[in-house]
């Protein structure tokens, strides 16, 4: 054991641990959950502390000796070497200081040792003065969500979705060629081809591609430089260029800072536009997981249209029972992330004067979403999307028996008559076209010719 002192006083720590005492503190006031902020955060926590370091040398405010062994020690957060050192719960202290300070505690330690000299000599390397210089909580959490929310999206979700809108379009080509009824109020509608509906999900999701991009351009405006309340205290004139300019080069991501800091710091609605644009993908995929289920449904008492690749058995007292646990799955990602939605926005509202002090929970639940969206559109895309096949036969049985067939002959006889026509074809369980042709309204081959399902789908 070693024992270190805060403001507060001595704390006894483990000595293979390289947090200090304000995490220990944390740990000790917050067992809550046991959820922990994820590896993209700790990653970008990093990031910001490599590059702050490396501003405080340029502008001569840290000497390169302690620069250099703050670098390498981040740069080994930055890895993941150290994440079993971040322990601070997801509810924490107010901002997220107790997760500022973890990073700082870990990488002052580790720096230290780099330097030849024992955990808690804070005389080599400082937390607060050193490895913090020119900065707050207040200025890198935001950053840190923003830098890890950015690079998540950039290299999980966007990819993700992408793959799931090329599946998607495949499928609207493979499906072209299959005549259906269309559902409308879930009742008969009139025919449609199995690939224009497809084309349909696969635009939707092409949409929040476009929307989700434009929302993860909010994320690259960066407070840093801003420190407490957005004045820049303590930090040297340059700093808040220089650190941008440092992070923008070891990410290769466009970076830049905020161009009012009091807002950057007041306010996280980037977080917010972002994650109301992960709602609105999620509304996207609920509906096209409730149609796959729909049209899947049966195989002998539902629609049946659709037959879904069967990946595990259905059920534990209902034998040969496949069940369409895929989109089930996906379903609810997206509850998830809509619930997910409502707590960042509670939290980004609970803004007050210069700061808002729920950016821990944003932070967890806005990297949850972006996490388990991309694993779970990944998961459908290839366990369910890609196998779909379609039953043409029974497509095209619905398709000839849908009562809206009647609306073709709205330019022949009006829709009064054509409404008549329906009716009867109900009543009597039969195609439209066989009232038409009975009623000596139309001739077979003429009926035949105005009611063909696939001539009414259009082009």
């Amino acid at each position: 054991m070693r024992t270190e002192r805060d403001t507060l006083g001595e704390v006894r720590l483990p000595d293979d641990v390289y947090y200090g005492a304000q995490t220990e503190r944390a740990i000790e006031n917050f067992p809550i959950s046991g959820l922990r902020l994820p590896r993209r955060f700790i990653r970008a926590q990093g990031i910001i502390k490599l590059a702050s370091a490396r501003a405080n040398e340029a502008l001569g405010a840290l000497d390169k000796k302690r620069a250099k062994a703050v670098e390498k020690a981040a740069r080994e957060v930055i890895g993941g070497r150290h994440d079993d050192q971040f322990q601070v719960d997801v509810y924490q202290a107010g901002a997220g200081t107790s997760q500022n300070m973890n990073a700082n505690e870990v990488i002052a330690n580790r720096a230290i040792e780099i330097l030849k000299g024992e955990k808690g000599d804070y005389k080599i390397i400082h937390p607060n003065d050193h490895v913090n210089m020119a900065q707050s909580t207040n200025d890198t959490i935001p950053a840190a969500i923003y830098i890890s929310a950015y690079e998540a999206v950039k290299e999980d979700l966007l990819p993700a979705l992408k793959g799931l809108n090329d599946a998607l379009s495949h499928k609207a080509r493979e499906f072209n060629g299959i005549v259906k009824a269309g559902r409308t109020h879930l009742q008969d509608a009139v025919p449609i081809r199995l690939g224009q509906e497809f084309s349909g999900y696969a635009a939707s999701v092409k949409n929040d591609i476009f929307r989700v991009s434009r929302a993860s351009g909010s994320l690259l405006h960066l407070p840093l430089g801003g420190n407490a309340v957005g004045t820049g205290i303590n930090a040297r004139p340059g700093f808040r260029d220089h650190v941008i300019r440092e992070i923008r080069k070891f990410t290769g991501v466009k970076f830049r800072k905020c161009e009012n800091p009091f807002a950057g710091i007041q306010n996280v609605n980037a977080a917010l536009e972002l994650s109301s644009s992960l709602r609105g993908v999620s509304v996207t995929l609920i509906k096209i997981a409730n149609d796959i289920r729909l049209l899947s449904s049966g195989p002998c008492t539902g629609f049946a249209e659709l037959k879904l690749p069967a990946v595990q058995p259905g059920s534990s007292i209902m034998p040969g029972k496949v069940n369409p646990v895929m989109p089930e799955m996906l379903n609810m990602v997206c509850f998830q992330v809509m619930g997910n939605d409502s707590a960042i926005a509670y939290a980004t509202q609970a803004s007050q004067l210069e700061l808002n002090v729920m950016m821990p929970l944003i932070a967890h639940n806005l990297l949850f979403s972006i996490g388990i969206l991309a694993n779970g559109v990944r998961a459908f895309t290839w366990k369910c999307l890609r196998g779909i096949e379609a039953d043409a036969d029974r497509c095209r049985a619905f398709a000839d028996r849908t009562l809206a067939m009647a609306t073709a002959l709205n330019p022949i006889t009006g829709y009064t008559l054509a409404a008549e026509i329906s009716k009867e074809a109900y009543q009597k369980g039969k195609a439209v076209k066989d009232i038409v042709i009975e009623r000596g309204i139309l001739g077979e081959r003429e009926a035949r010719r105005i009611l063909d399902p696939m001539k009414l789908t259009g082009k």
